[in-house]
């Protein structure tokens, strides 16, 4: 394995790891509709789940009955994963060579991870592992930014991102450009709300993020207390009262040309 990791996701998905599986939101209960529905997912499927991180999509990619294997490529995500879902397969291995034969792979899916590999290297692995017509599905679940207090938080959060691939910066789009591997088929979407408390769903969750959680432990705790203050500003909800956190899930429907 060669490639090399973005520092943010190899130290802060590493030491994050645990906090990850804790508190990052689940997905819309539509999406295995649309699993099933637009990307054709059934009992027969075998299906590649790519970055799939502590493994948070494997439950509604389970729920198709498709024979899952996950792809992960860091040691302390995948640990996560295989405690969380022991009877999954699992992996080991970069987006970029993939140990699967040629046409081999229904379905590849990428929730929350497509941005870290969006290089036309993984997009020609892809297009080799699926079968003829094969599908190519993108997963995000994104902060719904219309809540004031959630355009609050995700401003806080803009100047330390740096040049951390990121999902709204939609640089990720551009390895779709002058390429003839895949066309995209229908963008879907869903709304999400994560409930638990504020320190659970808002201020940890946020700690999860790649550059929060590689930076030191006292300054995780500075934002930390920034987050809950944003919160309670907008809210007066402090950090152990109840909220549901907005969400819009963006899903895309691509296939193998």
């Amino acid at each position: 394995m060669t490639q090399s990791l973005h520092p943010a996701a190899q130290k802060g998905f590493s030491l994050g790891a645990e906090l990850y599986q804790q508190v990052r939101p689940s997905y819309p209960q539509e999406i295995t509709f649309w699993l099933q529905d637009r990307l054709k997912i059934d009992e027969t499927s075998t299906v590649v789940d790519l970055g799939s991180g502590t493994g948070k999509f494997l439950p509604y990619l389970n729920q198709t009955q498709a024979n899952v294997i996950a792809v992960e490529p860091i040691a302390a995500m995948l640990q996560q994963l295989q405690q969380a879902h022991p009877l999954v397969e699992s992996v080991q291995a970069f987006s970029h060579q993939l140990p699967f034969s040629s046409t081999s792979i229904d379905a590849v899916i990428c929730a929350q991870s497509f941005h870290w590999f969006a290089n036309i290297e993984t997009l020609t692995e892809i297009h080799r592992v699926l079968k003829p017509a094969g599908q190519l599905g993108l997963v995000w679940n994104q902060r719904d930014t219309n809540v004031n207090w959630v355009k609050a938080l995700a401003d806080e959060i803009a100047p330390l991102e740096g040049d951390t691939p990121r999902y709204h910066s939609e640089q990720w789009k551009k390895v779709f450009e002058q390429q003839t591997l895949f066309k995209l088929i229908k963008l879907n979407t869903f709304q999400l709300l994560h409930h638990g408390t504020v320190e659970q769903v808002v201020s940890n969750r946020l700690l999860s993020t790649s550059f929060i959680a590689a930076m030191p432990e006292i300054e995780q705790q500075r934002l930390k207390a920034k987050f809950e203050q944003i919160v309670f500003d907008f809210t007066g909800l402090t950090a152990q009262d109840q909220i549901d956190f907005p969400y819009t899930t963006y899903a895309y429907q691509f296939q193998k040309a």
